[in-house]
């Protein structure tokens, strides 16, 4: 699938399902750099993932700074045609000064077997 660069950043969409609901998510960031995969509050509350009393709230750092999250098990996320079931993602809140929804981080990149490739600006999948 082709990679869209806007920004200087690699984005790609992805579709997130849960609890019989679905929602494709533009532009998410392709972050090697980042161990996990985080999604904006606003954009998942469409399918029902909104914090709950029995929610644990995590720190994570990066580049950006530091962001509460809590995570969410989704039935399904997809870029393209690879999806992993039973997926865990963090929700937070994303800087509204960036036009992103969130972070494709390398836990989602390497259970899908992914192959980017920066000169065509293509994301494949290899065999699981």
């Amino acid at each position: 699938m082709r990679l869209t660069l806007r920004d200087d950043l690699i984005v790609v969409p992805v579709t997130v399902a849960y609890q019989g609901r679905e929602v494709e998510v533009p532009n998410m960031v392709v972050d090697t750099g980042s161990a996990t995969t985080m999604l904006s509050t606003d954009v998942v509350a469409q399918i029902g993932i909104v914090p709950e009393l029995h929610d644990v709230l995590h720190v994570v750092r990066g580049v950006g700074g530091t962001e509460v999250v809590f995570s969410r098990r989704v039935d399904r996320l997809q870029v393209g045609p690879r999806a992993v079931e039973q997926f865990e993602i963090e929700v937070g809140g994303i800087d509204k000064a960036f036009d992103i929804n969130g972070i494709l981080g390398l836990d989602f990149l390497l259970r899908a077997g992914a192959i980017i490739n920066l000169g065509t600006l293509q994301l494949g999948f290899g065999e699981l």
